[in-house]
């Protein structure tokens, strides 16, 4: 899920031709890493075929429509891996946020080396991110999942304190990149690396309210 997430993230920043290869393959590296853990538990052919087209995203990084190709073929091999677990919305949902946070942590580093590339591409990742996780939150309280009884009671806890520390944090990461100048994208960029352990814990508690099936989403 997370795999998939940063490699449909990347899709629109390869479209967006504002930054050079470097970051088509760092974001490529990046997915498989995660996709590797992956593919150690759970080998289907979807994830065999994320991990095949980030290879090939990264081999054709200074070509930003077929990296974006690669990225979307990738993204939609992750997805149906995951997907074939169930929870069909919630994977989305989950991926929405991860991705988009990773995304918007890598990018960053862009960012620090030239000022000047447009901050809306931040932005627009940052607010994704956002979406993804209030429709998380959202659905996780349609299904009933934070009862606060037994032992969900301090999951439930702990998925409501993450939850709101990773918005607080793109939050932050929205109103530092109102600030002009260089320290206004360092701030940034720090943030968005608090917001990603952070949203990590919260889709990982947030999962395993709904099931046991749900909490192995994340692992697999």
């Amino acid at each position: 899920m997370w795999a998939a997430g940063i490699a449909a993230g990347a899709v629109p920043v390869a479209m967006w031709q504002i930054v050079g290869p470097g970051f088509h393959r760092l974001a490529a590296g990046s997915a498989a890493l995660i996709g590797a853990g992956a593919l150690v538990f759970d080998a289907k052919p979807g994830t065999i075929i994320g991990l095949v087209f980030l290879v090939a995203a990264a081999a054709v990084a200074d070509r930003p429509g077929w990296a974006a190709t690669a990225f979307a073929v990738s993204a939609a091999g992750f997805f149906v891996s995951a997907l074939s677990h169930g929870n069909g919305i919630l994977t989305i949902t989950g991926a929405v946020t991860l991705g988009a946070v990773t995304d918007e942590m890598l990018l960053g580093h862009w960012y620090l080396v030239d000022p000047r590339l447009p901050r809306w591409a931040l932005k627009s990742l940052d607010g994704a991110a956002a979406l993804g996780l209030i429709a998380d939150a959202g659905l996780l309280v349609q299904r009933g999942a934070l009862t606060w009884e037994s032992e969900a009671f301090v999951v439930g806890w702990a998925f409501v304190g993450l939850a709101l520390m990773t918005a607080l944090l793109l939050v932050g990461v929205w109103f530092a990149l109102r600030e002009r100048g260089y320290n206004g994208v360092m701030a940034a960029t720090g943030l968005s690396y608090l917001a990603v352990l952070t949203v990590i814990g919260a889709t990982i508690s947030g999962r395993s309210l709904v099931g046991h099936e749900s909490s192995g989403l994340l692992s697999r």
